[in-house]
């Protein structure tokens, strides 16, 4: 049994090392993530994993002006160097691409993108939807479609076969809308991120 004196004075010591993470996210930099407690996104403009830990300085000003409300924080759910950092989780609440985010972050770990297609096309980067044919209604003969029309890019980054059946492009950005929609449990659809990691 841990002694009543050890237990506290290991928690103060998790306390103080959650403040210098929060104070000083650069410190964190060299902290390399190899593997992630659940799948989450980072918000769109989001640089390489690494760089954004380093780059971010938790100022929460990404989530404050999201309109969706999508954007929340990390506590200590996920490796403690993203303690303070911003991560979407797509079944619950999905990024509907309005690029205020990335445009407001002053420290460059969301890099500024125009709310353009070109530009959302060639820079938002979250990650790609996949299709589960086992779970997917209409792969089984049924028609849904549910998908198809809750993604902001149609016919680019999520089209429809017979019996509405989705195929994803390469286009996919990653926001995460598809997947938010899909009426089955587990989903049909869901997005995997970009910045790697093994999950589990």
């Amino acid at each position: 049994m841990i002694e009543r004196r050890t237990f506290i004075s290991s928690l103060f010591k998790g306390v103080a090392a959650v403040a210098a993470a929060a104070a000083s996210p650069a410190a964190w930099a060299a902290r390399k993530i190899t593997s992630y407690r659940y799948r989450y996104l980072r918000p769109p403009g989001a640089v390489a994993e690494e760089e954004f830990i380093a780059r971010c300085i938790r100022c929460n000003q990404c989530a404050q002006i999201c309109p969706n409300d999508c954007i929340k924080y990390f506590g200590l759910e996920n490796d403690l160097a993203s303690f303070g950092t911003p991560y979407i989780t797509p079944r619950e609440k999905a990024c509907i691409l309005c690029m205020k985010c990335c445009n407001i972050c002053p420290s460059g770990a969301l890099q500024p993108i125009e709310r353009e297609l070109d530009q959302i096309l060639k820079n938002v980067k979250m990650g790609k939807a996949r299709v589960d044919e086992k779970l997917c209604l209409s792969y089984q003969g049924l028609t849904c479609g549910v998908c198809y029309r809750a993604c902001p890019l149609p016919d680019i980054a999520l089209s429809v076969q017979r019996l509405e059946q989705p195929v994803v492009s390469e286009a996919c950005v990653g926001c995460g809308l598809c997947e938010l929609s899909c009426i089955q449990m587990p989903q049909a659809i869901r997005v995997i991120p970009n910045h790697g990691g093994i999950y589990g």
